[in-house]
């Protein structure tokens, strides 16, 4: 019977350690930085911004939302040509840029138009991660942002 019940303690304890392992401490872990907005001079404008995730697991930028624009989409630029996509990937300890000249979130047919200074509220919504709310500021329109 003391057998029985030391392989039972085992295999319990075994089961315990496999799922720390598997525990949430695994997952994607995102943050946002270097966000801005070129003030629009017309009716659209575009975002930037940078998703770093220093968790063990890749997740993916599939939407943006916002007060300011019913139609906000995510685009890549390749080879001079710009196509909207259904979603970015974010890797496993790595990061998405998205700048100048590359890939970037576009606000069409805006509600208002922001000016330098202010601040645009955006929801990024993930395949796996909680939604993050950024608040990105306005910059002049010519805006780049110094590389680090």
């Amino acid at each position: 019977m003391r057998r029985r019940t030391s392989f039972a303690g085992a295999v319990a304890m075994g089961v315990c350690l496999a799922l720390a392992g598997c525990s949430a401490d695994d997952g994607p872990e995102l943050t946002v930085s270097g966000a801005f907005m070129p003030q629009p001079v017309g009716d659209m404008a575009a975002g930037f911004l940078t998703v770093e995730n220093s968790g063990g697991t890749a997740d993916k930028l599939t939407s943006v939302t916002s007060d300011i624009a019913d139609d906000i989409t995510i685009h890549e630029s390749k080879n001079q040509r710009m196509r909207q996509v259904t979603s970015f990937d974010i890797p496993a300890d790595g990061t998405l840029a998205l700048e100048r000249g590359g890939s970037h979130i576009m606000f069409t047919a805006l509600k208002q138009r922001p000016k330098q200074g202010d601040k645009v509220a955006v929801e990024l919504h993930f395949e796996k991660s909680d939604p993050i709310t950024v608040e990105i500021p306005v910059k002049e329109t010519a805006h780049r942002p110094q590389k680090h």
